[in-house]
C-alpha cells in the first residue's frame, strides 16, 4: 500500500502493491534541517584507504585542505562573478565563524572509550554532546537537534557504546534513511575499535551469507525503516536475542522522517516497540535532528513517548559566504527572414551550475553540487566534465555524478574517491544531503531552491565541516519562486526553518500497518493503546474487510501472505536497466519514474554514458538499453486527469467553495520530445503506449465563482496561469 505524492491531502489511501526493502539511496525527500553551517566535531568516517576506482587524478590541479592564502570564498566568488559581462549575484550574506564551547566527558564514560575518541581526534565533546548522552544514558529519550556538522553522531555514540562496554549482552539499534549514511556511521564506529561491539550493516545491500552472522553475533547492527519493516520485524524470531537485550535505539537524521512516509516510520517504530516489549524490554531512543521547529513535539510524535530535547548548538564554526546567482538572460533569438523575438530567457540553472562546478574544479576547489532531479546530476556532471577537458585534457575525471540507482560498487567508489581527493567536483541528488561525512570540502553549488529552508542550510552546511571557510551558491531556476527569493533575501536569511509534520493517525498509514503488526502477533487491546488515536476504528474496519478475525485473545491476521505495504510511496518495485549486448546490469530506477526514465526511445545517462532505452518490460521489471550518444535528449510528457468520487466536507467561503473528499486520479505518459542538445531545438514529438495509473486518494479543493474573478481583475484567458500560481 502506498499513498499518493499527486494530490495534496490530509490523508491519503493505499495504492499499489508493492513489498520490497530500501531502495538504494533515496533522493526524493526534502528533509527539514538547520541553518546553522559548522565544522564537524562528529567522530569523521573519513579513513581514506586506497580508492581503486579508475577515476584519473589531474596533475594540474592541487586539492587543498581548505580556502587557504588566496582561495578565501569572497576572492573565488569575485572570480566566479567576473566571467559574466552582467554579475549574477543578486545578495551575498555572511554568516561568522563561531567558537566552541567544549565539557568534560561526563563521569560514566569508559577510559576505554575517551582513549579511542581521542585517537580520532575527539579530546573532549562539546557541552550539547554531553548533555544529550547524559540524558540517554540515565534513560530519558532524548533528542540532539542542532545545526550541520555539529557533532551529533557523538551525543549518540557516546551513551550506546559505553553501555556496549558495560554490559556484554546489551545491543545497539541504528536506523538512518539512507545507505550511504548508514554505511557512513559504520566507519565510523569501527574505527573506534572498540573490542566486542562488532558494528555492522544490515541491508538489502548485505550478503546473505552474513546475514545470519549479523543475527547471531553483531550488537551494534546499522540499517533503515525499510529493512527493519520488511526483514528484521517480519523475522522477529530469528532476532529474539538481539531484541531482547536491546538497550538503544538511535533514530538518525529523524527530519527526514516527514509526511506519509514518517506517518508510516512512525508506526514501523511502534511495531519495534511492541516487540521489544514482549521481551520485557523498553529500549531509550535517542534522536539526531538538524534545526528544526519544535523538535520534541516531532520526535515524540514519532516514537510515541515523551522526548527531551537539546536544540543549544555549542560546536565551533566556520565562516560561511552564501551567494544568491541568478543566471543572466539568453540573447533574443532571430532568424533571417524573421524579427528578432524580444521575448528573453534565462539561462538554464543546470547550465549556469555546470559551468560553475567546472570553474571551482579547475580552481583546486572541491565542490559539491546538489541538483533536485536524478537526470539533472547526470547532465552537470556530464557538462562540467566536457568543459574541463576542452581545458586540460583529462581533468574531467575528476568530476562524477552521485544518484541513487547506482549498483552499491559504484556509490562506495565515488564516496571513496570524494574522501580520497581523487574526485574534486561532484553533483549529486539530495543522496548527500544528509549527514555523510564529507571532510574537506571548500564549495556547495545548489541548483533551484530545494523547497525548504531547512532543506537549503542542510545542503549548504555540506562543505566547511573542517571549521575552514565555506562558499555556498544557490543558483535561481528560471521560474518564479526562485526569481522572488533571490531578489529578497529575507525569506531566506534570518528566519526559522520549518517544523516537521506527520500525522500517525492517518487512516490510510494506520490501517495497513495494524495489519503488518498483526502478521507478527495478534493484536491486543493494549497494542490499540500503543498505536495511538484511531487504532480501534483502523481495526473494526479491517475486521469488517475480512482481513483480521476477532477472537478473546485478540484480532488475528486472516491471510497467508503478509500485507503490501510501500514506505516510500516509491509506485513499485524498482526496474533494473540492462545493457542488451552484455547483459551487463547498468542500475535500478524506482518503479515511479520507470515510466518517465525507461520509455521506448528515452535517452537515459549513466556517469555520463549515454544510452538508448530499446524495450521497457514492467512485468519482469526490466528495461534493455544500448549505448547511443545521439544529438537530442528526451522529455516524457504525461496527462492526468481527475474526478471528483465524493465530498466528505464543504465550506461556504463566499465566492469561494472549500471542499474535501475522495477523488480518483489517473495518470499516463502518452509521449516524449527530442530537442537537440546545443539548441533545446523540439525535433518531434513521439507517442507512447504505456499503461494509465490509477489511484484513488483523498484531497482537498476550493473552487472560485466566475463573479469572484471578474471583481478581482483576472480575465478569462489569464485564469489558467493563474491557478498555476496559486498552484
Amino acid at each position: 500500500m502506498k499513498p499518493s505524492s499527486d494530490i495534496s491531502g490530509s490523508a491519503r489511501p493505499p495504492s499499489g502493491h508493492d513489498l520490497k526493502p530500501s531502495s538504494d539511496i533515496s533522493d526524493s525527500a526534502r528533509p527539514p534541517s538547520g541553518h546553522d553551517l559548522k565544522p564537524s566535531s562528529d567522530i569523521s568516517g573519513s579513513a581514506r584507504p586506497p580508492s581503486g576506482h579508475g577515476l584519473k587524478p589531474s596533475s594540474e590541479v592541487t586539492v587543498s585542505a581548505g580556502t587557504g592564502p588566496g582561495r578565501s570564498p569572497a576572492d573565488l566568488l569575485g572570480r566566479l562573478r567576473a566571467r559574466n559581462g552582467v554579475d549574477p549575484v543578486t545578495h551575498v550574506e555572511r554568516v561568522p565563524a563561531r567558537a566552541g564551547e567544549p565539557a568534560p566527558w561526563p563521569g560514566w564514560a569508559p577510559e576505554e572509550l575517551r582513549a579511542a575518541f581521542a585517537r580520532r581526534g575527539v579530546v573532549a565533546p562539546w557541552r550539547h554532546q554531553a548533555e544529550a548522552a547524559t540524558l540517554a544514558y540515565d534513560g530519558q529519550h532524548v533528542v540532539v537537534a542542532t545545526g550541520t556538522a555539529s557533532g551529533k553522531s557523538l551525543a549518540y555514540q557516546l551513551p550506546a557504546l559505553a553501555t556496549l562496554l558495560a554490559d556484554p549482552r546489551a545491543t545497539v539499534l541504528y536506523l538512518a534513511p539512507t545507505k550511504a549514511l548508514a554505511a557512513d556511521q559504520l566507519r565510523a564506529v569501527a574505527a573506534l575499535e572498540l573490542e566486542g561491539v562488532r558494528p555492522a550493516c544490515y541491508d538489502g545491500d548485505t550478503p546473505r551469507a552474513e546475514r545470519e552472522w549479523i543475527r547471531r553475533h553483531s550488537r551494534f547492527v546499522l540499517t533503515n525503516p525499510d529493512m527493519l519493516h520488511h526483514g528484521i520485524l517480519p523475522g522477529h524470531a530469528q532476532w529474539s536475542g538481539f531484541l531482547r537485550r536491546l538497550a538503544y535505539v538511535v533514530i538518525d537524521e529523524c527530519h527526514t522522517y516527514r509526511g506519509v512516509f514518517g506517518s508510516h516510520v512512525a508506526h514501523v517504530l511502534r511495531r519495534l516497540r511492541r516487540q521489544c516489549a514482549r521481551f520485557g524490554r523498553t529500549p531509550v531512543f535517542v534522536l539526531a535532528s538538524a534545526t528544526s521547529g519544535d523538535p520534541a513535539a516531532a520526535a515524540g510524535r514519532l516514537t510515541g513517548l515523551p522526548v527531551a530535547a537539546v536544540t543549544e548548538d555549542t560546536s565551533p564554526r566556520g565562516g560561511v559566504t552564501f551567494a544568491l546567482w541568478e543566471p543572466p538572460l539568453l540573447p533574443p533569438e532571430s532568424h533571417a527572414d524573421q524579427p528578432a523575438d524580444l521575448t528573453q530567457v534565462r539561462r538554464s540553472a543546470l547550465r549556469e551550475t555546470a559551468d560553475l562546478l567546472a570553474d571551482t574544479v579547475a580552481e583546486g576547489v572541491r565542490t559539491l553540487a546538489f541538483v533536485r532531479s536524478r537526470r539533472g546530476a547526470e547532465v552537470v556532471a556530464a557538462n562540467a566534465r566536457r568543459a574541463l577537458d576542452e581545458a586540460v585534457p583529462g581533468l574531467g575525471d575528476r568530476v562524477a555524478a552521485y544518484r541513487a540507482g547506482y549498483l552499491r560498487e559504484e556509490r562506495r567508489e565515488l564516496e571513496r574517491a570524494l574522501l580520497h581527493g581523487d574526485l574534486l567536483g561532484l553533483a549529486s541528488t539530495n543522496a548527500l544531503e544528509l549527514g555523510v561525512d564529507l571532510i574537506g570540502l571548500d564549495a556547495v553549488l545548489i541548483c533551484g531552491y530545494p523547497g525548504t529552508r531547512a532543506s537549503l542550510w542542510q545542503q549548504a552546511g555540506r562543505a566547511g565541516r573542517s571549521g575552514q571557510e565555506a562558499l555556498a551558491v544557490l543558483v535561481a531556476r528560471d521560474d518564479p519562486l526562485d526569481t522572488y527569493l533571490v531578489h529578497h533575501p529575507e525569506a531566506l536569511f534570518g528566519r526559522p526553518v520549518e517544523a516537521t509534520v506527520l500525522d500517525p493517525a492517518n487512516p490510510y498509514v494506520l490501517a495497513p500497518q495494524l495489519a503488518c503488526a498483526a502478521v507478527e502477533a495478534p493484536l491486543t487491546p493494549a497494542d490499540l493503546e500503543l498505536f495511538g488515536d484511531g487504532a480501534k476504528e483502523a481495526v473494526d474496519q479491517l475486521v469488517a474487510a475480512g482481513a483480521l478475525r476477532q477472537r478473546p485473545t485478540g484480532w488475528y491476521w486472516r491471510h497467508r501472505e503478509r500485507p503490501e505495504v510501500d514506505l516510500r510511496g516509491e509506485g513499485g518495485e524498482p526496474v533494473c536497466v540492462v545493457e542488451a549486448a552484455t547483459g551487463r546490469l547498468l542500475g535500478t530506477v524506482d518503479g515511479g519514474s520507470s515510466h518517465f526514465l525507461l520509455h521506448p526511445g528515452a535517452v537515459y545517462l549513466h556517469q555520463g554514458v549515454s544510452y538508448v532505452v530499446d524495450s521497457l518490460d514492467l512485468a519482469d521489471g526490466c528495461a534493455l538499453v544500448h549505448p547511443e550518444e545521439p544529438d537530442w535528449s528526451t522529455h516524457a510528457r504525461d496527462v492526468t486527469s481527475l474526478s471528483v468520487v465524493s465530498v466528505r466536507s464543504y465550506v461556504d467561503a463566499g465566492p469561494v467553495g472549500l471542499f474535501l473528499g475522495e477523488v480518483d486520479v489517473t495518470s499516463q505518459v502518452v509521449s516524449y520530445q527530442r530537442r537537440r542538445i546545443a539548441s533545446g531545438e523540439v525535433i518531434d514529438t513521439r507517442p507512447l503506449d504505456l499503461p494509465a495509473r490509477e489511484l484513488r486518494t483523498v484531497a482537498v479543493w476550493f473552487t472560485l465563482s466566475p463573479q469572484s474573478l471578474a471583481a478581482a481583475g483576472v480575465e478569462p484567458a489569464d485564469v489558467p496561469g493563474a491557478l498555476h500560481a496559486a498552484e
